[in-house]
């Protein structure tokens, strides 16, 4: 039996083309990259948020969240044991994968693009209020102050704006929205993963970053860790399209309004 996109399913899967095909186009166009920049700050509060939800199951506190004006982030936490240093590292970025891969299986599934939105939304602001604002004030920020307020402001923004799309806009401007997100989490991903690998190679400059991290936990080298979460990212990836290309099961098929419809041979 072969599976064809029926009509019901190619609004979304259209939209989410779309979107991709605009991230890509972005990153050609001289200073459109202005455009993509509250995907590139929302990226790295998913980052940052991976490292610090990691290290809460981990029996571990959140000491700070911050994110630059340069998209780059930091996270402190105090440090269990080898295990929960390995867990926290690589949950930076499997986790923006993570996000945006479940992203393209909720679009796939026809979930409401608006609860997506507002979830995002709570999300953000919950790691901005928490991580980003109260634990830096009364634990003492290990980086710079400076760091504080644009966390704060960024954070309470993209918030806000998710929220307003979600509430205001129709159910097609929302969907876009979403489509965004997953593309520009698994594309960013993608890209810092890429980033990290040229970092650690023993040739590279030594400069922190979460590879490393995992080298000083694991005595391992890092260009090995790089390795293994290009691979696994990628493996998220292809499962992600997968949920996204085929069928759920039996019983989701014999529905009316199938996103797919079954094509004998």
């Amino acid at each position: 039996m072969k599976y064809r996109l029926a009509a019901g399913a190619r609004p979304q899967a259209k939209t989410l083309l779309f979107a991709a095909a605009i991230s890509v186009a972005l990153w050609f166009i001289p200073f459109a990259e202005i455009l993509a920049y509250p995907f590139r700050i929302f990226v790295t509060f998913i980052h940052e948020g991976g490292h610090a939800i990691a290290a809460l199951l981990t029996g571990n506190s959140v000491l700070s969240l911050s994110v630059s004006m340069n998209g780059a982030g930091e996270t402190y936490t105090t440090q269990g044991g080898t295990f929960s240093q390995m867990f926290v590292s690589s949950a930076g970025y499997l986790g923006a994968m993570a996000f945006g891969a479940v992203m393209l299986v909720l679009i796939r599934r026809a979930a409401a693009a608006r609860v997506i939105l507002f979830i995002s939304a709570f999300l953000i602001l919950f790691l901005t209020f928490v991580f980003g604002f109260l634990k830096p004030i009364f634990n003492g920020p290990p980086a710079s102050w400076w760091s504080v307020p644009f966390t704060f402001i960024a954070g309470v923004l993209i918030s806000l704006g998710l929220y307003a799309i979600g509430r205001w806009t129709s159910e097609r401007v929302a969907l876009f929205i979403v489509s965004m997100i997953a593309v520009q989490c698994i594309l960013n991903a993608l890209l810092d993963l890429k980033t990290v690998f040229f970092l650690s190679s023993p040739f590279a400059p030594a400069v922190p970053n979460d590879a490393v991290n995992m080298a000083n936990a694991t005595g391992v080298p890092a260009i090995f860790w790089s390795v293994l979460w290009i691979a696994v990212a990628l493996g998220m990836l292809l499962l992600a399209l997968r949920l996204y290309v085929y069928r759920r099961d039996k019983a989701f098929d014999a529905q009316q309004d199938l996103p797919f419809e079954s094509k004998a041979v």
